[in-house]
């Protein structure tokens, strides 16, 4: 027999809301289960039960907001540390991207619970996502998540000579971190001194580690995609919404 998930668990897994969105949701009686309001925390259903939401629920989720920063060097992406700002600070209408085409307009409420989905290094610059939805989150740092990320990073090979095509091949797919084997990447040149990086994981400062391994020197990373959205011609410092036609 089956056995039975957390209610909030089940709506994370059917793509309906993140689990703190779900637990909310049930705390005011916005879940049904069968037809049937179930408004109790830690609640349980079978996989097979049928789980729909009110109204209410979806149209709350509709004016949650995902924005795109291209941070620069110096901010970290969450909770600020070190005596460093966090990205979150440059989301102000004073640096809102004046080619952003969003009919939305900025409030302070848009940043109550706009949270990073995903890391960029403190001395890493490009896109990154802040989002109030956790569907948003889910997608892009949930544990199932394979959206690509794309980086270009300059580098500096520390040994004599070029780097061996064996390394490259390494950097593709061979290297380990933490005891664990690294999802296969594209790693291709761009020019003499530019690696371009596309991944399926974001291990803490894995690029740089990974770099490391093969006695590259990284001097510069720079975000400019994640899945189907891009960096594009957003300036340093500034910030978008996430179009309603985009979709990572």
């Amino acid at each position: 027999m089956t056995e039975p998930l957390r209610l909030s668990k089940r709506m994370s897994e059917l793509g309906l809301c993140s689990r703190r969105e779900a637990d909310e949701w049930i705390a005011r009686g916005w879940v049904r289960v069968d037809g049937v309001v179930v408004s109790e925390l830690g609640s349980k259903v079978l996989p097979h039960q049928k789980v729909t939401v009110e109204r209410q629920a979806a149209a709350e989720q509709s004016k949650r907001v995902t924005v795109l920063v291209h941070k620069p060097v110096g901010y970290v992406s969450g909770q600020a540390e070190d005596g460093y700002r966090p990205a979150l600070v440059l989301v102000t209408p004073e640096n809102r991207w004046e080619e952003d085409r969003a009919p939305l307009r900025f409030h302070p409420t848009q940043l109550r619970s706009l949270v990073p989905a995903g890391r960029l290094d403190i001395d890493s610059t490009g896109l990154l996502v802040l989002t109030q939805d956790g569907r948003v989150a889910k997608q892009l740092i949930g544990e199932d998540s394979a959206v690509e990320k794309e980086y270009l990073v300059r580098v500096e090979y520390t040994r004599p000579g070029r780097l061996p095509e064996s390394d490259l091949k390494r950097l593709n797919y061979g290297l380990t971190l933490d005891g664990k084997k690294l999802k296969p990447a594209q790693v291709r040149w761009q020019n003499d001194d530019q690696l371009r990086f596309v991944l399926r994981e974001g291990k803490k400062r894995q690029i740089r580690r990974m770099c490391d391994m093969v006695g590259l020197k990284v001097l510069g990373l720079k975000r400019v995609r994640i899945g189907g959205v891009t960096l594009g011609d957003l300036p340093p410092g500034q910030w978008r919404y996430l179009g309603a036609d985009e979709r990572f």
